[in-house]
């Protein structure tokens, strides 16, 4: 459902899946890259010798938390525009769950379901996802969560529930 979308036509859309991002491979380099923000240099994310040899997994795996931070990636190319936002903001997750490792080249991506939309003062909207993370050619997703995010628009703007 990518594309544009009024706050209004959006608030009637809960319960629905309202989008599914585009695929992104996930390679050796981006585990590489996000190992070195994170500082987390498990042997089973950065070192496809060993983790051939001592994993489950026939090589590395994405961090769970470099599986999570892809959904502003995912967000960007699965949803549609908020055609009144101004900005959007992370308020939280709750009930996050790394369902399934995704192994270096595998290709990912979110599909999003809103659960719950609710006006917050004049200018802000909170949006509520279902968000699973699925890995091509696999059976079992690799995440799930609920991620709550907030659209910040001009009061001018701001509709009456819907």
């Amino acid at each position: 459902m990518a594309g544009d979308i009024s706050l209004v036509e959006i608030m009637k859309l809960v319960g629905t899946e309202i989008g599914v991002s585009d695929w992104l491979t996930v390679d050796q380099t981006m585990i590489d890259t996000f190992a070195d923000a994170t500082l987390d240099h498990q042997f089973i994310h950065v070192d496809p010798e060993r983790a051939k040899a001592e994993t489950p997994y026939g090589g590395t795996i994405a961090h769970g938390f470099l599986t999570l931070s892809l959904l502003s990636a995912m967000n960007y190319s699965g949803l549609p525009k908020i055609r009144e936002q101004t900005m959007g903001i992370n308020y939280g997750f709750e009930q996050i769950r790394f369902m399934s490792p995704v192994k270096c080249g595998a290709r990912v991506r979110g599909r999003f379901k809103l659960a719950e939309t609710r006006l917050r003062g004049a200018s802000m909207l909170m949006l509520t996802y279902d968000v699973t993370v699925e890995t091509e050619n696999e059976r079992k997703p690799a995440l799930t969560a609920t991620w709550t995010t907030i659209s910040q628009f001009d009061p001018k703007d701001r509709p009456e529930e819907a």
